[in-house]
Order: structure tokens, then sequence, then C-alpha cells
């Protein structure tokens, strides 16, 4: 099988690296890629919002099977028209990829299908702002009603920082989705969906803030652990029953099914599961920790996803233990990132390219968040103990790190 990945980050890096390791595979693409992926797949310098583009590319390398990371290209279309040329594609329809493209969509079919999630508001005029906040709190969350990178919310108790960031948003033409605070510790699940076929992988959890101990702004995410260890066994399923199954059941009912990965994002309550958000791909960093412990040959079940087999697929196997993933980001990040500074020991085992280039012979820093460093182990205490071991041995001048990847949990201070 000849897969084509779309994307440059760490997550198709995590991507690639699962392909690999796949008998099925053998022919691996990546478009455009970084310098991780090129030392495992052929990198295409290639434009992956273009449709015609990417369709010109998977016909050139006769892909037998398109898999498309971020969402940009998804809300776009690119899947659509990958589709139409008849390549089995790994990823939705700009339709059905709207749950992440649009929270107010989000919103709406979560109402549809009865699905718990946060009290909310859109707020698309400057002249009602100070009315809906008064209608909130008294924890803010605003957020950017599109595409915002995992940067274009916050959750504070200061109603001025709340209208301030809601501001700005309507300033540059953002419309503003107010919602109420939910409650409890967050889980990230992925999903295979395949219209109404729901197959669930192992929860994640993300940290977000970019500072130890959640301080300071949101992310993209600064790392990531697997599995919960203070999550109920159970609780995969239900939130397969009473989330992700009734939101791919009313996507299917509005004659836009959802084929590839959809990933939840929660807090669970007291109550249980009520939704935070949803996104149309795989989550970045949850997605390298996650998929370092999958033993069931991952292309196999991309293919059967993509296909229209996903309910064929047999149960998914998992290693023992737990995966840890640590983001090293460039100064400044999450504001402008300093970039061009060079990098070391970013070709050892465990470390993962996202923001990276080649100049002049050397890998240097080009983005935010410029590596991922994954470590596995018997349990969370030594899955995180290998990640850190194997960051000390990666240089970036002016980076930074949070030290307490999946330390809370390892420690027991997480409960619902």
């Amino acid at each position: 099988m000849r897969v084509l990945v779309i994307g440059s980050g760490g997550r198709e890096h995590a991507l690639v690296l699962g392909l690999q390791r796949d008998p099925s595979v053998t022919d691996l693409h990546v478009a455009p890629g970084n310098p991780g992926t090129a030392a495992l797949a052929t990198n295409h310098d290639v434009d992956i919002v273009s449709s015609d583009a990417v369709v010109a590319l998977a016909t050139s390398v006769a892909a037998d099977l398109v898999v498309i990371g971020p969402e940009v290209p998804l809300v776009l279309g690119v899947a659509d028209a990958l589709r139409a040329a008849g390549f089995a594609t790994f990823g939705p329809g700009a339709e059905a990829a709207k749950i992440e493209g649009s929270k107010a969509f989000a919103k709406d079919v979560m109402a549809a299908a009865g699905v718990r999630t946060a009290h909310s508001e859109i707020v698309d005029n400057p002249a009602r702002l100070d009315a809906a906040l008064d209608r909130f709190g008294p924890t803010w969350v605003v957020k950017d009603d599109g595409l915002a990178a995992g940067k274009g919310v916050v959750v504070t108790a200061d109603r001025d920082a709340a209208r301030i960031h809601a501001a700005d948003l309507l300033e540059s033409g953002h419309p503003v989705l107010l919602e109420s605070f939910l409650d409890g510790p967050e889980v990230s699940l992925f999903c295979l969906v395949d219209g109404a076929t729901v197959v669930p992988l192992l929860p994640a959890q993300d940290h977000k803030r970019v500072g130890d101990g959640d301080a300071g702004p949101n992310t993209g995410g600064m790392g990531a652990y697997t599995p919960l260890p203070w999550l109920p066994e159970e609780m995969s399923q239900r939130i397969v029953d009473e989330v992700v199954a009734p939101v791919a059941a009313e996507l299917v009912a509005r004659g836009t099914p959802f084929s590839g990965l959809l990933y939840a994002g929660l807090a669970i309550g007291a109550d249980g599961p009520a939704v935070v958000e949803f996104n149309c791909r795989f989550g970045d960093p949850e997605t390298q920790a996650v998929l370092a412990l999958l033993k069931s040959p991952l292309g196999v079940a991309l293919n059967a996803t993509a296909s229209g087999a996903l309910d064929q697929l047999p149960p998914l196997e998992w290693e023992e233990g737990a995966a840890v993933t640590v983001v090293i980001a460039a100064e400044n990040y999450p504001g402008r990132p300093r970039t061009g500074d060079a990098i070391t020991g970013s070709d050892a085992e465990g470390v993962l390219h996202a923001g990276t280039a080649v100049v002049d012979g050397a890998v240097v820093s080009s983005g935010g968040r410029v590596l991922s460093v994954v470590g596995m182990g018997a349990d969370l205490a030594a899955a995180r103990a290998q990640a850190y071991e194997r960051l000390s041995g990666v240089k970036l001048p002016g980076s930074h790190f949070r030290s307490d990847i999946g330390l809370a949990a390892q420690e027991g201070r997480i409960s619902i």
C-alpha cells in the first residue's frame, strides 16, 4: 500500500512512524513533511491547501491511501477533491469538518444529538459584548468561533481579561463564542469514525497552558500522556455511547457523514462527560503518545476507515504501559517565536519534528512548537523518566518546556 500523508508537524511525524511499522505499507510520501519525516519517507514541497496540487501529487505517486493531518485542508475541502478523483482518503469532507471549523455548527450538532456541552452564546457585534459577558462568569471562557490552532481560547476569572480578548477577536472580524465553564479534569478521546461506526483509541490528556502547574496562556499543547490512570475503565465506552456515536449519527442524518478521526475534548465532571470541543483530525501532541502504544497496524486501520470498512476491522491492540510526550517550544512561544536557531540532538530516538527546517545542512527551529519528545515505560513514572531523559539530550537556545507533563496523574492528584 502506497500512502501519502499531508502535513508537516509532530502529528504527521508520528503518523509516518506508525505507518512505517505497518508491513502492509510499502511506500511512504509526505507533503510537505519536515526534516524528521525526510528520514522515513519521501517529502514533497506542495501547497497542502490547494486541492489541485494535492490531487496532482496523489496521482503522481499513485497513492492507495491519502491521510490528511491538519485541519485547514480538511475545512477547505481537500478531502472532497481527493475522493472525487478516486483516492481512498482518511479525513472528513468540508461539511463534516465544520465540526471543528465552526464552533456554532458543532453546538448545533450537539444540541440535535442530545450531547452534553457548555451553555454558549455567539457574539458578533461589539455593542452586545458587555451584556453577554454579564450572563457568564465567575469564570469566563472566550473562544474564536473559527480555527485558531488551539490558541484562540481564554479561560479566566478576570472579566476585564475576558473582555479584552473578546474585543480583540471582534475587532479582527472574528465572531466570539462565550461558554459556561465546565469543571472536572479534561480528556482527549480520538475515535476512528466511518459514518455511524466508531472505534475509540486510548484516552489521553493534553497540557494546554504554557507553564508548569498550568500557568500562563493557552498554547497548541505542551505535552500529553496516555493512558489515564485516574479515568474509570468504562468511561471511554461511555464517551463513545453518549458523545461520539450520537454526533456521528447526527452527521449521517444530515447527509454529511464523517470519515476519519473525530477528536472529542471533554471535561469529566460528577455528571459524566461534557464536550469542550471537537476536532476533525488527530490532535497534537496527544497523537505522538497514543500512536506510540498502538500494536495494531496503523495503515490497515486508517485504510479501513477511508474505504468504508471500519466495521470489519479487528479490535485494536495496545502495548502495555504508558507513553508521555513533552513539547520543546521556541523562545517566546506562544507569542511570536524566535526561529533560525540550530538544534542538536534532534535525530535521537523518540524525538519527533514539528517546527524545524534544514538550512545549510543544519537542523534549525522554524516554528513555535519545535520538537516533541516521546518516552514509554511500564507505567507513567517510567514513561516520564524516559521522556525527560531523552529531552536532556536535545539542545535549542532559548527553548522552554514543561517539566510536569503527567506528573499530577503520576502522583494521584487528579480525580473526578
